[in-house]
C-alpha cells in the first residue's frame, strides 16, 4: 500500500449533492491517508414510490434514510473513533436538507422530534469536507452517470436541492469546513488529490475554500 499522508483528523465527514463524488473522494482519501470507510446506504424501499410522487412516500422514505444513518453513527460512537480513522461519505445533518425540500408542515413537525432524538446523540466529525458543484455540472452528469431514478428528477428539483446544500453550508459551523469546488476536481489525477491533501494539513477551524487546478492549469504549471 507504501506510506501513506500524515492528516491530523481522525473523522471525516465528505459531502455533497448526488454525483458530487463525494464517495470517490471519501475512498480516494482512504486510500492516500489510511482509514475505514463508511458508505451512506443508498437503498430505501420508498424511494420508487418517492419520485413516483406517491403520496406519503417521501415521509416515508426520509424516514428510513434517518432510522439507517443514526444506527450507522451510533456504532461508530460506540468504537474509540481514535484508534483509526473513519472516512464517512455523507454527514449525519445533511438528512434535513432533503427533509426541509419534501416534506409537509405536517410530517416536519413529526420529523423533527425524531431528528433532535437523534442529534443530541451522533459523534461530529472532526472535519467537514463539501464537494461544490455547479448546476451544469450536476445536469450533466446526472444525464450521463444516473440511474434510471436519478435521470427522473426534475431539473428545478436539482436546482433546489443545490440551493440548499449551498446555503447549509455557507452557514455550517459545527466543525471545521474544508469547501471544495469539485467541478474540475480530477479524482484520477494524483497531482489533484494531492494538493487536495496539501490543504487539508493546513487547515485551522476557520473555513477553508479550495479550487483544484485545471486540466489547463496542471498543464501550464508543468510548463
Amino acid at each position: 500500500m507504501g506510506n501513506k499522508e500524515s492528516l491530523d483528523f481522525r473523522h471525516i465527514a465528505v459531502e455533497g449533492i448526488l454525483k458530487s463524488g463525494k464517495t470517490k473522494l471519501a475512498n480516494t482519501l482512504a486510500q492516500k491517508v489510511g482509514g475505514r470507510i463508511v458508505l451512506d446506504k443508498v437503498d430505501n424501499p420508498y424511494l420508487k414510490d418517492f419520485y413516483d410522487e406517491k403520496e406519503g412516500a417521501a415521509f416515508l422514505a426520509q424516514l428510513v434514510f434517518l432510522v439507517n444513518r443514526y444506527h450507522q453513527q451510533m456504532r461508530l460512537a460506540q468504537r474509540d473513533l481514535f484508534e483509526e480513522r473513519v472516512i464517512c461519505d455523507y454527514l449525519f445533518e445533511k438528512d434535513k436538507i432533503y427533509a426541509y425540500q419534501t416534506l409537509s408542515d405536517d410530517e416536519l413537525i413529526v420529523y423533527e422530534r425524531i431528528y433532535s432524538v437523534f442529534a443530541e446523540r451522533v459523534v461530529k466529525p472532526d472535519l467537514a469536507i463539501y464537494l461544490q458543484v455547479s448546476l451544469p455540472t450536476l445536469l450533466k452528469r446526472v444525464a450521463q452517470e444516473g440511474n434510471p431514478l436519478e435521470k427522473n428528477i426534475s431539473e428545478k428539483y436539482l436546482e433546489d436541492i443545490l440551493e440548499a446544500f449551498d446555503y447549509f453550508f455557507f452557514n455550517y459551523q459545527a466543525t471545521p469546513l474544508f469547501v471544495v469546488k469539485a467541478d474540475e476536481l480530477d479524482f484520477n489525477s494524483e497531482e489533484d488529490i494531492d494538493d487536495l491533501i496539501s490543504q487539508l494539513k493546513n487547515m485551522k477551524k476557520s473555513p477553508l475554500y479550495y479550487v483544484p487546478l485545471g486540466k489547463s492549469d496542471r498543464y501550464l504549471k508543468k510548463e
